[in-house]
């Protein structure tokens, strides 16, 4: 695949990139030829109905799937050949993530879910937890740092899930469905929360979704359908 075609934009410019991706489970092809890319910054949605191949096309891309066929290209190297331990590492220090329901841990409270990802990267106890409060805050949540996810409501429970997806200043997030189980108004409060504050952060966020008005919140869409990619045509 030529990234230059696809993106319009040279190979320098591209920070994440999924190239003719193969995946099938058992005798079931999920993806057949998905290529796609992702620039430093930039809003991508991933478009198509259920089971076109959204959430695997974004499962590679993360490191948590290897495809059969292709490759996943991340700061110019194999993402998809690197070893378990080095997939892990990244996951953990240069991506954030933010799926349909949260999955916070529920035995934490608020303040210790956000604060995990940095203390899984060693960040003392102490800093972690000041780091979270400021990340509570900025979603506007701080009040409810001592309460355990059984505590909140939906909404409140994604709003954390992206404070802990962010605190630790990601290169890229993925969100698979963030407003799936949310009604329309917290649905538009969780988004404009997510793609605001990545676009502070400098931070890319690649986005699974079959809800066009959730699409409207990124810079570019790709319409996954069969397993295989292609440009959204602007309206």
């Amino acid at each position: 695949m030529d990234l230059t075609e696809v993106t319009g934009c040279g190979v320098g410019d591209v920070l994440l990139a999924g190239e003719s991706l193969a995946v099938s489970f058992g005798p079931t092809p999920a993806l057949v030829d998905a290529s796609m890319t992702v620039s430093p910054g930039e809003v991508v949605a991933l478009l198509g109905p259920s089971g076109s191949g959204k959430s695997t096309l974004l499962h590679c891309l993360a490191g948590i799937l290897r495809p059969d066929g292709g490759a996943v290209m991340y700061r110019g190297r194999r993402l998809d050949q690197a070893g378990d331990a080095a997939r892990s590492r990244i996951r953990r220090d240069d991506f954030g993530f933010v799926f349909q329901f949260g999955q916070l841990v529920p035995e934490l409270t608020a303040g210790e879910n956000v604060a995990l990802p940095l203390r899984l990267s060693g960040v003392p106890a102490g800093e972690a937890r000041v780091r979270a409060g400021e990340w509570l805050e900025r979603v506007d949540v701080a009040e409810l740092a001592g309460r355990r996810p059984g505590e909140l409501s939906g909404g409140q429970q994604q709003r954390v899930a992206v404070a802990r997806a962010l605190v630790g200043g990601p290169r890229v997030v993925f969100a698979d469905e963030p407003t799936g189980a949310l009604d329309s108004f917290n649905g538009e409060l969780v988004m404009d929360l997510l793609t605001s504050t990545a676009r502070q952060l400098g931070a890319a966020v690649v986005l699974v979704t079959h809800d066009n008005r959730v699409a409207a919140y990124s810079d570019r869409e790709v319409v996954v359908r069969d397993g295989r990619t292609a440009q959204a045509v602007p309206a």
